[in-house]
């Protein structure tokens, strides 16, 4: 990955949003309105209902997705996930992080520029209200410098008032994944004394937010996202970036009769409209490129009105611009594929395979047998503890084959509600030597719904 800018690559020494002692400095992106766009906010505009919309909807009187860490509980698209699932979760997590890496490889950071809750809540949400209230980023510049007076107090507050208030929106959409919409409208409802912890994350949540977009900004795809720093790892030149064709551009300069020049008329325009505030024309090796086509629009803008084709700026691989070629199924794209399609098969094989019910049992620690020698037989107790996994409530019932003999301490399993776990004992009683000695003994277990699930465990009697 070239860089083709060699004459200055003082870039690499520091962010674009600093100056060379270390001091911030403000970006003001321009606003360019072009195709990919317009696509971009139609997109965007899906995943912010998707968002949004989520958490009102349920599946049996529980949400369709939870991600309750406090209390262990997780839901994806209405299945229930506990602590004993976590095998599944963490080949789940290994399965999208290969999915990540084989899909950077292929399109670079295309997820950052169209799907990311980052760029969508700043670029469709934020920036568009900031362009609405302020104007273009000329008249933001402007009026950042100008002195304080009522219409810059009225702009001001307007905008900060409406990021306030989408911050809260956005907090509390958060929570309500966190916490389940029913525990969300208590909070709401209730009496704010009796769920003053709730109105306090609600408060974080949203000073969260509000810092990220009104301030931090950029700063969190340029310093905080890890994402950004794989590509160097993970990018090569037949991955698909927003390219600059150097080949075609260079060298840039204004247009002249005199002088054969490349297309770039080195109008600055890619610059202006970068919400990073990068030079894309100094090659695709820039981590702080998010890939959301803003250069694009802009310099196909350009080249319309010189007369010029489009595409100076666009989607290709770096060996696309540089020699035609297309994108080659390498063995590393292969490797990917191959490993991913296994883990997926094997997760859905788990998951097909999957228990509505998870069941342990144990001999009761510390304890041996019991020998009743005027009925000579032979008893050991074991705990058994059965978690409901399941978005309904079950009845279970437990029993053992001839001549073991089961006998509840309590009142045994029976019902069991959605998402509880119920701990019992019980005793398992023989004729001494009815029983072959070293011999594990099968236990069943039941649902309402005809499904079994056998365990096996050890039964300690007197030798004989």
């Amino acid at each position: 990955m070239s860089n083709f800018n060699i004459d200055n690559d003082d870039f690499r020494n520091h962010l674009y949003n600093q100056t060379k002692d270390g001091k911030r400095l403000w970006i003001y992106p321009g606003r360019i309105i072009g195709q990919f766009y317009k696509l971009r906010s139609y997109f965007s505009y899906l995943l912010l209902t998707l968002l949004f919309g989520l958490p009102w909807i349920e599946y049996k009187n529980q949400p369709i997705f939870l991600f309750n860490v406090l209390e262990r509980k997780f839901i994806f698209w209405g299945v229930p996930f506990f602590p004993q699932d976590f095998h599944l979760v963490a080949l789940g997590l290994v399965c999208f992080l290969i999915f990540i890496s084989l899909f950077t490889v292929l399109f670079g950071r295309i997820w950052c520029g169209w799907a990311c809750p980052q760029t969508i809540f700043m670029e469709m949400l934020f920036r568009k209200i900031e362009y609405w209230i302020e104007g273009d980023d000329k008249a933001q510049r402007r009026l950042n410098e100008s002195p304080w007076t009522n219409e810059k107090i009225l702009k001001k507050g307007s905008k900060h008032s409406l990021f306030l208030i989408l911050a809260f929106a956005i907090s509390n959409t958060f929570l309500m994944y966190i916490i389940g919409k029913q525990a969300w409208l208590q909070i709401v409802l209730g009496n704010p004394i009796e769920h003053i912890k709730g109105l306090i994350a609600m408060l974080i949540f949203t000073a969260v937010f509000y810092f990220v977009f009104a301030r931090f900004r950029e700063m969190v795809c340029m310093v905080v996202c890890p994402y950004g720093r794989l590509q160097g790892v993970l990018l090569d030149n037949n991955s698909i970036l927003v390219q600059y064709d150097h080949v075609r551009g260079e060298p840039r300069g204004k247009v002249s009769k005199t002088e054969s020049k490349g297309d770039c008329i080195d109008c600055h325009w890619c610059v202006r409209v970068c919400p990073t505030g990068i030079d894309i024309r100094n090659g695709s090796n820039q981590l702080e490129c998010i890939g959301c086509t803003a250069c694009i629009d802009a310099c196909d803008a350009v080249m319309e009105k010189i007369d010029k084709p489009q595409g100076l700026i666009r989607y290709d691989s770096l060996n696309g611009v540089n020699s035609g070629t297309k994108l080659k199924f390498t063995t590393r794209i292969g490797a990917y594929t191959g490993v991913l399609v296994l883990i997926i098969g094997i997760l859905v094989f788990m998951l097909a395979t999957r228990r509505n019910w998870e069941s342990t049992l144990l001999r009761t620690p510390g304890m041996t047998f019991q020998v009743d020698e005027k009925l000579h037989t032979v008893s050991n107790i074991y705990n058994l503890e059965i978690l409901n996994k399941s978005m309904e409530d079950q009845a279970f019932e437990v029993h053992v084959d001839k001549p073991l003999e089961l006998i509840w301490i309590g009142k045994g399993i029976g019902n069991i509600e959605k998402g509880k776990q119920v701990k019992t004992e019980f005793f398992i009683k023989a004729k001494i030597g009815a029983w072959k000695q070293g011999e594990k003994i099968p236990i069943h277990i039941r649902n309402d719904q005809g499904q079994e699930e056998t365990l096996k465990t050890s039964f300690i009697q007197p030798d004989e």
